[in-house]
């Protein structure tokens, strides 16, 4: 076990044994993330009493690692005076998102509180939606002009009160208009310090605009291998940067809300929303499940009377397999093309391509299954089966299957593409509906190849 989780074991330990004297000593050998992490899981009535142990230096980094509702939390217990301080202390975009969490009112007033310079590079920012490039960008960064030779760019990067560590310098025009980019290191070695910057700057510059998306500023970084991207206002003016810190925080935000949409859930819920809440929010999903079930049953006996007794009870005991094999199938083609979607490689343009990926794939595990599954119906099922017989009842069970599964494939795959053209958030809606579409879709081949071995039998 290491040293950090050690000292969290005794902090935890101190909280459940409400020895709090003892914490203070232990919080100054770790880190802010881990503190975070330590206050996030601790009970709630001692959010404020954790937080306020802590040095006022270190306080503006550990709210800044801490979950929205629990930083929530902590701010409705201290005053805006205390707020205002350490929000001052915070990078610029860690401050807009804390004090994007506050009522209009309330955040006015923190806001006056604050030196004009902080307050007004956060109310920049507080105008963006907090799910875009704007959002998520920081206004502090390195800009140098076009015209500035290698010796000026070195010699005004270096009078820069920096409070991060930056690897890049933009190049802009005298309009402040981005024109290209340059390396630090480059710029610093490069021999000719009389080099005009409009020379050496790289002009391909990967950019986003303040309304970008910010699963879009995630695919980008990740696509382009970058830890960092400039962000632009509508005349290409440089307004901001995006850190790799916060397109990580991204990628796992966008990662975690996709699996809580296919649960039709949110990832609050679990801990902080009431029972009752939780059930408004996932049961339309589950309503919609149940209305296609009752088509199902009606369905099934619609069948069932063109079919004998004994028909009925051998056939009925594989609908539960189909019907499962089925809706796993569908939902592995959906969850491979929602991730498609989200990464931007699944579209309308591929469907062909994508039908054909899925049909083969579908075909294939399909043939497999139902080979497997025709052999059982006939060697264990079928030897005291008298009213279908052996034979046909192994055909019926395996085709319908194979049949099922590839269907499903095809269904699972192109249901997500669809959805998003519509502009509907394919990570909600496919799952319900994929599942119970199949359902339906495999009763309707299962009968159908039945009563096809039915007539062919006769």
């Amino acid at each position: 076990m290491s040293d950090v989780n050690r000292i969290k074991e005794r902090i935890n330990f101190c909280i459940k044994g409400e020895l709090w004297e003892q914490i203070p000593k232990f919080f100054e050998e770790l880190h802010p993330a881990d503190i975070a992490e330590i206050i996030n899981h601790a009970p709630s009535s001692s959010y404020k009493k954790l937080f306020e142990m802590l040095d006022d230096d270190i306080k503006p980094d550990v709210l800044a690692e801490l979950d929205d509702q629990t930083g929530s939390d902590i701010l409705e217990e201290l005053t805006d005076e205390e707020i205002s301080d350490i929000v001052e202390e915070m990078a610029p975009d860690d401050a807009a998102d804390v004090l994007g969490e506050l009522k209009d009112e309330q955040r006015e007033d923190i806001l006056g509180l604050m030196e004009n310079e902080e307050s007004d590079e956060v109310r920049e920012l507080l105008q963006y939606d907090e799910e875009t490039a704007g959002g998520i960008m920081t206004p502090d960064f390195v800009a140098v002009r076009a015209d500035m030779t290698a010796a000026e760019a070195t010699d005004f990067i270096g009078s820069l009160d920096l409070d991060e560590p930056v690897y890049y310098a933009y190049v802009v025009d005298s309009e402040g208009r981005l024109t290209g980019w340059i390396q630090l290191w480059e710029l610093l070695k490069h021999g000719n310090r009389s080099q005009r910057l409009a020379d050496l700057a790289e002009s391909e510059t990967i950019s986003v605009y303040t309304d970008t998306d910010q699963e879009e500023v995630a695919r980008l970084a990740s696509k382009y291998d970058l830890s960092a991207l400039p962000v632009l206002d509508w005349q290409n003016k440089l307004v901001g940067r995006i850190t790799m810190d916060d397109i990580m925080d991204v990628i796992e935000d966008e990662a975690s809300e996709d699996i809580f949409k296919l649960a039709g859930s949110s990832e609050s819920e679990l801990e902080y929303t009431s029972p009752l809440h939780a059930s408004k929010s996932r049961l339309p999903w589950l309503l919609i499940t149940l209305a296609t079930g009752f088509f199902s049953v009606l369905l099934l006996n619609s069948y069932h009377a063109y079919l004998s007794f004994s028909h009925t009870v051998i056939l009925g005991a594989f609908v539960p397999v189909i019907l499962a094999m089925g809706g796993n199938t569908g939902i592995q083609s959906s969850t491979l093309v929602i991730r498609g979607i989200a990464l931007g490689t699944a579209h309308t343009k591929n469907i062909p391509k994508i039908l054909l990926h899925e049909i083969t794939a579908g075909a294939i595990m399909g043939a497999i299954c139902g080979i497997v599954f025709g052999l059982y119906a006939l060697f264990v099922i079928g030897r005291e089966e008298t009213a279908f017989g052996p034979t046909y009842l192994a055909l019926t069970v395996g085709s319908a299957l194979f049949s099922a599964m590839a269907f499903a494939a095809v269904f699972g795959a192109v249901v997500p593409v669809i959805l998003n053209r519509m502009r509907i958030d394919p990570a909600v809606a496919s799952g319900p509906f994929v599942t119970s579409s199949n359902d339906i879709l495999a009763l309707l081949i299962y009968y159908g190849v039945t009563f096809l071995m039915i007539s062919l039998r006769s």
